[in-house]
């Protein structure tokens, strides 16, 4: 008998008819489950994680620092309809699942190379699949993160080159190879 079992057999016996045996136990389940959009600090925190995967802390900060996983929330929660939010928490609850199945490992405790590896791999079996119209949790995870980034003070200030508007108009301006693209 394992660990669950005897807790179970034990809350059973004390009573636990009464309140439901699930609803004490449901701390003990093995894996973190998405179940709706009211996201807790720790699905954030997995969302940030994914979001630093996606644009590391180089010598700008990266993802993370501007609360990806925050801003991820509220585009999810606000401008998707039913089925693309369904798909982004079935994917979150796959990627997750899968990402311990594949490497042994919960995602959030894993080496950041073995992390951008996955995702890579993910992406590169969606192409694979020529699936292109149904929302795929990978488009949905770069496509937030790389909005949500440079939208964001971090990402417009210190990533991008940054003129407050109305600025000065210049019609041609020199590009020299390593220069960073303007923000809007």
């Amino acid at each position: 008998m394992n660990r669950r079992d005897a807790l179970k057999s034990v809350v059973l016996m004390m009573g636990g008819t009464m309140i439901g045996a699930t609803a004490i136990l449901t701390g003990c389940s093995p894996e973190r489950q998405l179940k709706d959009l009211n996201f807790t600090p720790e699905d954030l925190a997995f969302l940030d994680e994914i979001g630093e995967t996606i644009i590391p802390t180089t010598d700008t900060p990266g993802a993370k620092a501007t609360k990806i996983g925050e801003f991820m929330q509220m585009m999810i929660k606000d401008c998707y309809d039913a089925d693309q939010q369904k798909a982004f928490i079935d994917g979150l609850n796959a990627l997750s699942k899968d990402f311990k199945a594949e490497k042994g490992a919960d995602f959030m405790e894993a080496k950041p190379e073995d992390r951008l590896a996955f995702l890579n791999a993910m992406n590169e079996k969606f192409k694979a699949s020529g699936e292109e119209r149904q929302p795929i949790v990978i488009n949905m995870l770069r496509d937030l993160t790389v909005l949500g980034y440079f939208t964001s003070e971090i990402g417009a200030t210190q990533a991008l080159r940054f003129v407050e508007v109305p600025g000065r108009f210049d019609p041609c301006i020199n590009y020299k190879k390593g220069d960073k693209a303007w923000a809007i």
